[in-house]
């Protein structure tokens, strides 16, 4: 088996409330991939159905259930085009809305998240916080792991992600201005300090009111840049991942005397803090 793959990022527009043309530029876009060779293709967040919404209800007609209507259309794609893709959703469940993502592939649905760090900001207004525990799947010799775009701010959960056997940390997103200095440096460090690939794909274009600035990018483990793009305008970012790099984390420089591994040397004997402070109540957000 390759111990290497090509993934691609599409950094796109998306449209309100439009899911069918939302869809079509989806399909095509995975076509593109497929020919740059890609075993993935990574969307933004809410690249069905748009981000900007001013209410539950607003948002609420455009959810699907996962598995779903999408999911297998997607899917199907997918079984055409032999690749796999990550794509951003609203999901409904019960009387509950969540902003999610969903791994889909070949055979169907591969794996889905569902966003647990909210923003005051567009449909997380409205959404309920992810109640799901994080979670790694595995894409032929690669195995990925998926957050949404405000929780790659909090370093531990790409942290838990490293830790449940990611190679690949993927980070579908919708940074809007003010996001400059995150878009710049978090998959740089996040990449770095978990020793994966990392590969964050924003949208662009304008939703009421809010320009969403681009700078998608994928990272190598060492925290360089493998691909990116910098401008807010579409395109489709590729670079190869190599497995056996992230999953080495003794990284040696000078054997004997410049040697470190990024997961012995953590002491989560020290971290108490993280977990057991009381956590302060959240501003302007209805419980």
């Amino acid at each position: 088996m390759a111990k290497s793959i090509i993934v691609a990022g599409v950094q796109m527009d998306v449209a309100l409330g439009n899911p069918e043309a939302n869809h079509a530029k989806i399909e095509a876009r995975l076509a593109e991939a497929a020919g740059m060779g890609a075993a993935l293709a990574v969307f933004p967040e809410c690249a069905l159905a748009g981000y900007c919404f001013e209410s539950l209800d607003e948002a609420r007609p455009f959810a699907e259930t996962v598995p779903g209507p999408s999911t297998s259309r997607w899917s199907e794609t997918c079984r055409k085009l032999n690749l796999h893709a990550v794509v951003g959703m609203l999901e409904t469940d019960g009387e509950r809305l969540f902003n999610a993502c969903v791994l889909v592939g070949p055979k169907g649905l591969v794996g889905a998240y569902r966003k647990i760090h909210l923003p005051m900001l567009g449909v997380d207004r409205f959404t309920t916080p992810g109640d799901r525990p994080f979670e790694v799947w595995s894409i032929g010799a690669a195995r990925v792991g998926m957050h949404i775009c405000y929780d790659g701010a909090f370093p531990e959960a790409p942290r838990a992600l490293a830790l449940l056997g990611a190679d690949l940390i993927v980070l579908p997103t919708n940074w809007p201005p003010g996001t400059e200095c995150t878009a710049g440096h978090v998959p740089n460090t996040r990449a770095l300090e978990n020793n994966v690939y990392y590969m964050a794909v924003n949208r662009v274009g304008v939703e009421r009111g809010f320009t969403f600035i681009g700078c998608s990018k994928i990272c190598d483990t060492d925290g360089g840049v493998l691909a990116e793009a910098p401008h807010a305008s579409e395109e489709i970012l590729h670079a190869e991942i190599d497995v056996d790099r992230a999953r080495n984390k003794r990284l040696v420089r000078v054997p004997g005397k410049h040697e470190i591994h990024r997961f012995a040397d953590r002491r989560p004997d020290m971290y108490g803090p993280i977990v057991n402070l009381p956590i302060p109540p959240r501003q302007g957000r209805s419980e």
